[in-house]
């Protein structure tokens, strides 16, 4: 595959990553799928979680830092009295507490984990230690516990509550533990609980109606319509405020050669510190540069050189 053929077929896939199958192997599918050379995901979801995975195909696996610490919104069943040890339902039972609580209760709780709080990470994540998974270790019995990290609840709000059931929507900065979430409002009530079900509605900007199944995903491959749901490289970065190149700029940047705010016109004059996008006439892009206060020059993010 030539370099304008892998460009062709880089951009973002919205799939709505079905139960009982991991991130990884979601990729590998649609990688099987696809026969893209490269294919990576912006943000794992745990095998038993469904919804929003995005997933980048080819060179578009390299914007995927642009996306994993972005906001998430999720639909989360919590089921109060009950804990696990892996705070969700995947994990052996530890303690069951009788449900004391009401509704109104229940909502007034929810409603105080909004804001900047500090989280500890499950014992049973995939965080590192010593250069293994958390979860490998308190499999063999070795619960290591890592320290509080800040984390920020921007909403959240109960979609159906039925005790011992709680529903909530919540959309959080990256990083949040949802399981560790509904251990934490269950202990709040009193009655422990645990992550019972959990939906990812968006990731980023990319929303849950715009995610393809698997199998929908299949039907358009065979099909030889995969590209109308692929999203151009281009489009994905509309946070980045963005230039067209002329065709000097455009070999300068095919180049590798120097840029400096006099090569390039569109932005503000003050504009002088962050990422921006670089694309063609035709709307491909075509780079991704960084200002940095202090100096003349921009510094490459990455580039997608078209022939």
């Amino acid at each position: 595959m030539n370099t304008a053929e892998t460009n062709a077929c880089s951009g973002i896939l919205i799939i709505d990553k079905p139960a009982d199958m991991s991130s990884a192997k979601v990729v590998a599918h649609i990688k099987k799928m696809t026969r893209v050379k490269k294919a990576g995901h912006a943000g794992t979801l745990d095998p038993s979680a469904t919804g929003v995975l995005v997933c980048c195909l080819n060179q578009a696996t390299r914007l995927a830092r642009f996306f994993l610490h972005g906001d998430k919104t999720y639909l989360a069943e919590l089921f109060l009295g009950v804990e696990t040890d892996t705070q969700d339902a995947t994990g052996e039972v530890v303690a069951k507490r009788p449900v004391l609580c009401d509704t109104q209760t229940v909502l007034s709780t929810l409603r105080s984990f909004q804001g900047v709080q500090q989280q500890i990470p499950p014992v049973f994540s995939a965080l590192k230690h010593q250069g293994s998974p958390l979860y490998r270790w308190a499999r063999k019995g070795q619960y290591i516990e890592k320290s509080a990290r800040e984390i920020e609840i921007y909403s959240i709000h109960a979609a159906q509550i039925s005790l011992p059931w709680a529903r909530f929507e919540v959309r959080c900065s990256s990083g949040t533990y949802i399981r560790t979430l509904c251990a934490d409002i269950g202990d709040a009530l009193g009655c422990g609980g645990h992550l019972a079900n959990l939906r990812r509605l968006g990731s980023s900007q990319f929303r849950i109606q715009d995610a393809l199944s698997l199998a929908d995903l299949d039907q358009l491959v065979e099909a030889g319509r995969m590209t109308e749901r692929l999203i151009p490289m281009a489009d994905v970065l509309p946070f980045m405020p963005g230039v067209v190149a002329d065709d000097a700029l455009r070999k300068r940047i095919f180049n590798g050669k120097r840029l400096t705010f006099d090569d390039i016109q569109g932005l503000p004059n003050e504009f002088r510190e962050g990422y921006f996008k670089i694309t063609d006439a035709t709307g491909r892009l075509l780079a991704v540069m960084r200002a940095e206060p202090g100096c003349s020059d921009y510094q490459y993010g990455c580039v997608f050189p078209y022939e």
